[in-house]
């Protein structure tokens, strides 16, 4: 078996699968463009098919004392009148495992203790991939590194994906995104819940991450707004009270904003002795808060497959026939309810909320027992 693996990207797909390998008796090597691993960022929620991995990999009690317990998800109208509402405490039941969301940075720093820095090389940005008996990878410091097996976790705009592999298509959803932390007091009914309120073109959501750290997140459709011009609170002016307070109470430098892009599912994801994970392979629009909790099954995957015994790199071809359908129709599925969510035909809203307010409760089921049944 080969004892040495090298992964391109520090994110929460590199991070999780280095330290999956490093379980498993394989040396990791982690290089990262940034040049710190910190709290920074906005939050991100870990759905319960993530929380089962990292309790697999004895870190679940870490991140549940880190962030904040999500019990259930409502979809809401502007004034948070609920048109839907999951409560997850059947998976929580069956899985033993909560949903739980996290500010980013603090889960990236719990995986990165767990690895020990001396295996994170910090501020190397990959430029270029030769490949010959080994590869050789050049980062733009000009040091270069040699490895046999590498593991592209570089995220949408991946260097190792665009380099070694038949040509990949990213989408623009043409919507933008808003995500904000703020530190406010949040009424006691939202502590365990995840709201997204819809409007007409716009959204909203937000979730508690810890005790007085709140995250969301706004959408609106780009061809009728643009970041330079809008001010928030005026955008979302008709949406509750409580929403137009997270925005108050949000810091200038606690905002970040960024256009919505996916992968096109590519069917090709690993090549003899490299391979792709996480947003690298199948990028997704964050419509399912699935894009993370997929790219920590790839890690899973991974590891179930060197349990069989498997050298690393004989491992890649089994793990891309394993995760390729699953993560295919997270990408569909929440390209599609994306569209759906960002509606501005009045006439078309109420028809969607009638449909989602009289939705069977089997149907929300079907595709749940989907998304958190590891393969």
């Amino acid at each position: 078996m080969n004892k040495s693996v090298t992964i391109i990207g520090a994110g929460i797909g590199g991070l999780t699968t280095a330290l999956t390998l490093k379980q498993k008796g394989i040396e990791v090597k982690i290089f990262e463009a940034s040049a710190a691993i910190k709290p920074v960022g906005a939050g991100i929620i870990l759905a319960n098919n993530a929380m089962q991995v990292f309790h697999k990999l004895g870190i679940g009690e870490k991140i549940e004392k880190a962030g904040n317990q999500i019990s259930y998800v409502n979809i809401t109208d502007e004034q948070l009148q609920i048109i839907s509402n999951t409560d997850l405490s059947e998976y929580e039941k069956k899985y033993g495992v909560h949903n739980i969301a996290i500010h980013r940075g603090e889960l990236q720093q719990i995986l990165a203790n767990e690895i020990g820095y001396a295996n994170i090389r910090l501020s190397k940005r990959l430029t270029k991939v030769e490949k010959s008996t080994l590869f050789k990878l050049t980062f733009d410091d000009d040091s270069t590194h040699e490895s046999k097996v590498i593991i592209g976790a570089d995220g949408i705009k991946s260097v190792v994906r665009d380099q070694l592999f038949t040509e990949s298509q990213i989408r623009n959803a043409n919507q933008i995104c808003w995500r904000g932390i703020c530190e406010i007091d949040l009424p006691q009914k939202y502590h365990n819940q995840l709201n997204e309120a819809w409007g007409k073109g716009k959204r909203f959501g937000f979730v508690k991450i810890s005790d007085k750290k709140v995250y969301w997140y706004a959408l609106a459709n780009s061809k009728k707004v643009t970041t330079e011009e809008i001010n928030l609170f005026d955008y979302y002016s008709a949406f509750h009270k409580d929403i137009l307070n997270i925005i108050l109470a949000t810091k200038k430098e606690q905002l970040f904003i960024s256009d919505i892009i996916d992968l096109k599912p590519m069917n090709k994801w690993q090549d003899e002795n490299v391979c792709l994970i996480g947003d690298a392979a199948h990028a997704t629009t964050p419509n399912l808060g699935q894009g993370a909790c997929q790219a920590i099954e790839d890690a899973y995957v991974l590891g179930q497959l060197l349990d069989r015994g498997i050298p690393i790199e004989n491992t890649f071809n089994e793990y891309e026939n394993l995760r390729r359908k699953k993560a295919h129709m997270i990408v569909n599925t929440s390209w599609s309810f994306g569209k759906i969510a960002q509606m501005e035909n009045k006439l078309g809203i109420r028809i969607r909320n009638f449909v989602f307010r009289n939705m069977p409760k089997s149907a929300n089921k079907k595709q749940l027992d989907k998304i958190f049944q590891l393969y």
